[in-house]
């Protein structure tokens, strides 16, 4: 076929500098005529706009030439993310996936270790040795990938969209950055630590708190950063301690524990959003951390440095939109046990309300929020003893499918068996020693919550995809700049912020009907907007209803194949 047929796939490697090889694909894999030489990323985003195909990619970071060129990208399959999914499928989790690895396994081989991914470097810079013919690599996982998700679950094929979709979105935040104040930033650390010491060292604070902990100790020199040092001096005081953790010392009534855990917390905060941080971390009033997508077990995203998803409340006054625009900040109210009553087809343990702990408590618990949230967190993290019982034993007797889906997947972990998410996440193998007792049960904890959590992580992904095809559909300015969990941070020019958030509560609505079909559990999400991430909604109460989509025109299923993914 000549090279300029259409192609539902193309397969990319944009190398580090001049020219981009591509290799246009049918869905299932196949090549359909030889390789194409582009003369550079323009002519990928002239393919974008004519084909709008589903881009094959090695990994994200594949993706950062065409986005520095000014070129984004609709659709992607990440095939070290998809290998990822799949090895994990297989009962080897964990197991290397890379692309190398990939084609040594395609070719019968024992794969070796995967390399450690590079802090900084243009893209195609990342095997050890000569460099191999990646395209011909990616042509060829991608095929055998295509080949095991058509004869597998419908689920895994949406996961894989999702998981890439989500690398595509983790690359261009990470490009965009997430607006952040150097001289505010700068300005709430010297109120809560005192001036910036000039030559290092701890700042005045932090060192007026470390001369009262030692006068509390009888003024014995004390370095209250080393928990040896502290646990002795509690011992001496007749306080047999553990730890220094903050709710063991809190026990203790002695005049050293309020300076001591004044001082944890400011430490803390200097050393993890400090000063160094953030001439480290923030360059042009934007912080560029790097994502790792599925970095987690249950398929939630980690970073690679920065912390960006630990950003403590005492420096979130740092987070401030430009002038005329605004941050639009939603999350998800209640996202796992919502999940759970989807999952196991029984709404009304999630009636579609704001507050659903309240809710139950009324329904159930004769108003008594306390227990019901409890009872409810304790069947999904394993908590099945003590206080949390008598409200299991009420959530069994009224909603015995979303506790069997838990129960069952307890069961599944303590006998050494794989668990899968909705969609086909697969948790972790056991380990030899995982039949005693002891380990069963730890397992079967981390398995019953397993369920749950990585279902409520594709759910967030889902949502993450729809809204950015929702905002590339209507030529939105909107940035998205933020994602953690259940949490979206966009920044938007102040005349588009109402449509903005309508367009996040579209996007819950679609991903709940995505992953769960005809349901009626609702997945509302709570968006304000706002000049700096620590404020409140700034007006207007945006309510989940707005355009969120729920006129049932729209129908998609988990085995759909929508525009978005």
């Amino acid at each position: 076929m000549g090279s300029g047929a259409r192609a539902a796939r193309v397969a990319v490697d944009p190398g580090s500098d001049g020219p981009i090889r591509i290799r246009r694909l049918d869905e299932d894999g196949t090549a359909r005529g030889e390789v194409q030489i582009l003369p550079g990323p323009e002519a990928v985003a002239a393919l974008e706009r004519e084909l709008a195909p589903r881009w094959v990619l090695a990994r994200a970071r594949s993706y950062r030439r065409l986005l520095e060129a000014g070129v984004s990208l609709g659709r992607a399959h990440d095939v070290e993310l998809t290998e990822g999914l799949l090895v994990g499928a297989d009962g080897r989790f964990g197991a290397p996936h890379g692309l190398a690895a990939a084609t040594a396994r395609l070719a019968g081989r024992e794969p070796e270790p995967d390399p450690p991914v590079p802090e900084e470097g243009p893209p195609g810079l990342f095997d050890d040795g000569p460099r191999t013919d990646e395209l011909a690599d990616v042509v060829a996982v991608h095929a055998a990938q295509q080949r095991r998700l058509a004869a597998g679950p419908p689920g895994m094929r949406m996961l894989v969209a999702a998981e890439s979709t989500g690398a595509l979105v983790a690359e261009e935040m990470r490009r965009d950055g997430l607006p952040w104040r150097a001289d505010v930033h700068d300005r709430l650390l010297t109120d809560v630590l005192g001036p910036r010491p000039v030559l290092g060292g701890r700042p005045p604070r932090l060192a007026e708190l470390a001369r009262e902990i030692s006068e509390a100790f009888g003024g014995r020199a004390l370095n209250p950063d080393s928990p040896a040092e502290v646990l002795r001096a509690f011992a001496r005081a007749g306080h047999e301690l553990s730890s220094t953790r903050a709710w063991e010392v809190r026990r203790v009534e002695h005049p050293a524990v309020a300076p001591l855990l004044a001082y944890k917390e400011l430490a803390r905060l200097h050393a993890a959003h400090g000063w160094s941080w953030l001439r480290t971390w923030v360059r042009g009033d934007r912080f560029h951390p790097e994502y790792v997508v599925g970095g987690v077990v249950s398929g939630r995203w980690a970073t690679r440095g920065g912390g960006a998803l630990q950003i403590p409340r005492a420096v979130r006054a740092a987070v401030r939109a430009d002038p005329g625009w605004r941050l639009v900040v939603a999350d998800a109210a209640q996202l796992e046990p919502r999940v759970l009553a989807a999952m196991a087809r029984e709404p009304a343990l999630a009636p579609d309300v704001d507050d659903l702990y309240s809710a139950l408590a009324a329904a159930e618990f004769g108003g008594d929020r306390a227990r019901a949230k409890l009872g409810l967190l304790g069947a999904m993290y394993g908590q099945t003893s003590g206080g949390a019982a008598p409200a299991l034993a009420t959530l069994r007797r009224r909603f015995p499918a979303a506790m069997a889906l838990l129960e069952d997947a307890a069961r599944a972990g303590e006998q050494g068996r794989l668990v899968r998410s909705h969609l086909g996440r697969t948790c972790p193998p056991a380990r030899p020693g995982d039949e005693a007792d002891a380990a069963a049960r730890a397992r079967g904890r981390f398995t019953r919550n397993f369920v749950v959590q990585a279902t409520a992580a594709e759910w967030a992904l889902v949502l993450l995809a729809e809204l950015r095809h929702a905002l590339r559909r209507s030529g939105s300015p909107a940035q998205l700049v933020f994602f953690q969990h259940d949490e979206v941070l966009l920044h938007v020019p102040a005349e588009v912020a109402d449509d903005v958030a309508a367009a996040v509560h579209a996007a819950a609505a679609t991903a709940g009907r995505r992953l769960f079909g005809d349901t009626a559990v609702r997945f509302p999400m709570q968006a304000r907007v706002v000049s700096g991430y620590d404020e409140k909604d700034s007006g207007q109460n945006h309510s989940d209803r707005k355009d969120a989509g729920e006129d049932g025109k729209d129908t998609g299923r988990k085995d759909a194949a929508p525009a978005a993914l």
